[in-house]
């Protein structure tokens, strides 16, 4: 295959920030690294907003950093072959239009046609990485192209000034200072256990907070707006707004405007320990080299909790009191633990273990690092395509 020119990418917003947070870090690091023409077809800007603050949300097209981005609002439409790019992503098996794929088939050569699956570190996935799909009426073939945390998967998505980015911003207190102080952050909350929480609404956050009010170390708990808002509320004592703040026993409670993607990067890199959740962050937070904690989206019939287990295994098997607490912490059975969680016994243990949770997140950043990054790993295959 010759060098792409242009790459569409289909993203349809089921995790509010997750999705499309995945799909924009892809599309500027295609544009921008590999100078391919991106164009973004995207259902929810009002989500895609929270996290670029430059998007239009009346703009049927418009650009922002380089990228084309399309507000996709249905499945109709006439397309030509002009109007099909060089490699069509879809992201997580979304439907993209009929008459798309139609045009896509009268293409000559054919687009190289992927479905970019969601990540897992079940042991399947490096066995159904870029395995086919053959369309069963027309001439085209779809890739699996599967992001993982081996070398026989895609990798994980990763911009390549980041390391280097991350790298300098800890190596400098005085810009991390400077950047936590833009939220309002005392000295005394920066001398604090930070920490950062990204969680679904069912976490169990007010029992979080009771352990870490009554504790004995101080906890700086820095939340975005509109995470775990019953919760936050509750201990505020009132509205979980930007800029609110309060401080009980031991427990310091901030509430943080959303920020963009850039600063949620440094927000993790500045955070002692952080709580993450479905799949953008939690892949940002093992860039981050920091201890971190994974709330998992939800599947039917708890399918979710295999695929937790499967990371926790890859990730901290020889650190029970990390496993433990995630799986605590997103509803899960704990093999021979009580079948209520006791929190207070279960954050005094990886305290306990924290100087050794902390060199093995290290550990495991660069062995992440080994595997590439999912962009050019992606690229690299199309181009071995026919």
């Amino acid at each position: 295959m010759t060098t792409p020119q242009t790459l569409h990418l289909f993203c349809r917003v089921v995790d509010n920030y997750g999705d499309i947070g995945i799909c924009w870090r892809l599309a500027r690091q295609l544009q921008q690294e590999h100078t391919i023409s991106v164009t973004l077809w995207v259902d929810d800007l009002l989500s895609f907003q929270r996290i670029c603050p430059e998007v239009a949300l009346d703009a049927e097209l418009q650009q922002v950093a380089g990228v084309t981005i399309r507000h996709w609002r249905s499945q109709d439409g006439e397309y030509s072959v002009a109007d099909v790019a060089d490699i069509v992503i879809e992201f997580f098996a979304c439907d993209i239009p009929p008459n798309y794929i139609a045009a896509m088939a009268q293409c000559e050569p054919r687009p190289r046609w992927f479905n970019l699956e969601g990540l897992t570190a079940e042991e399947w996935v490096e066995g159904c990485h870029t395995l086919t799909s053959p369309h069963p009426r027309l001439p085209l073939i779809k890739h699996f192209f599967f992001p993982g945390f081996t070398d026989k998967t895609g990798g994980l998505l990763r911009e390549a000034g980041l390391e280097q980015q991350r790298l300098q911003f800890q190596a400098d207190p005085a810009a991390m200072a400077a950047f936590l102080a833009r939220f309002g952050l005392t000295a005394d909350e920066m001398a604090a256990t930070k920490v950062s929480l990204f969680c679904y609404p069912y976490a169990p956050v007010a029992e979080l907070f009771e352990v870490w009010q009554n504790g004995q170390n101080r906890v700086c708990c820095l939340v975005p707006e509109g995470v775990a808002t019953n919760a936050v509320q509750a201990f505020l004592g009132t509205e979980a707004l930007a800029g609110a703040c309060a401080s009980r026993g031991a427990l310091t409670v901030r509430v943080l405007p959303f920020v963009p993607q850039p600063d949620y990067d440094k927000l993790l890199w500045a955070c002692d320990f952080n709580f993450v959740r479905g799949e953008d962050s939690f892949v940002r937070a093992q860039w981050a080299g920091r201890p971190f904690v994974w709330h998992i989206y939800p599947q039917d019939e708890n399918l979710h909790h295999k695929k937790l287990r499967a990371f926790l295994q890859r990730y901290i098997a020889a650190l029970p009191s990390l496993a433990a607490f995630s799986l605590y912490w997103n509803g899960a059975e704990v093999a021979g633990g009580p079948q209520q969680a006791d929190w207070a016994t279960l954050w005094a243990a990886v305290e306990a273990d924290m100087p050794e949770i902390t060199e093995k997140s290290a550990d495991w950043q660069r062995q992440m690092l080994k595997n590439g990054n999912l962009a050019s790993n992606l690229l690299k295959f199309a181009t071995t395509l026919p």
